[in-house]
């Protein structure tokens, strides 16, 4: 199986990007993982021909088997930057790369909500996408400060637990829906 991940923030050392990571060292046997970079992506513009690196975007969405999205919370939605990077990967109409892709997300945010309030959000985007997020778990992380080392790494072992079972649950999901 097939697995790209997609984080929210690009802010050094983000939490988003650091769940993503941990994400790497906690895969279930079968699956391969790619963190996708979208951070030079120019502001989504329908007037401007698709460049090159944004193709490349789509096209390892399409050939990926499900999407991983880690996001923080701002102003109680997703980034702008990850909105953005999803329009262009779903643009132009009729060449959506999300198009029936099986999807799970983990937030998180220094707060007591944990990002819950961005993983609402961006389950009304994916309803739009026609993609198909598992609606349990949830990998929602409160207090994220908390959850890592100095160096950026997750310690917190109750949300490596959590974000196992994720990726389990994701990957019996995508292999359901393959039927």
């Amino acid at each position: 199986m097939r697995l790209v991940g997609i984080g929210g923030t690009f802010r050094k050392d983000s939490f988003s990007m650091g769940l993503l990571k941990a994400v790497k060292e906690l895969l279930p046997e079968g699956i391969t993982f790619e963190i996708l970079d979208f951070k030079d992506f120019p502001p989504y513009n329908p007037d401007i021909e698709i460049p090159e690196e944004i193709k490349i975007f789509k096209d390892k969405i399409k050939q990926s088997d499900a999407v991983l999205f880690s996001t923080a919370e701002y102003n109680y939605s997703v980034p702008g930057n990850l909105k953005n990077a999803i329009d262009w990967a779903s643009r132009p109409y009729g060449d959506n790369s999300f198009e029936d892709k099986p999807a799970a997300i983990i937030s998180e945010s220094t707060g007591q909500l944990g990002g819950s309030r961005a993983q609402y959000h961006l389950r009304q985007i994916m309803v739009f996408l026609n993609m198909h997020p598992i609606n349990k778990p949830e990998a929602i992380v409160p207090f994220a400060q908390d959850k890592f080392d100095e160096d950026g790494k997750l310690t917190d072992e109750k949300t490596r637990e959590k974000i196992k079972e994720l990726l389990e649950a994701l990957a019996k999901w995508a292999e359901r829906l393959s039927i």
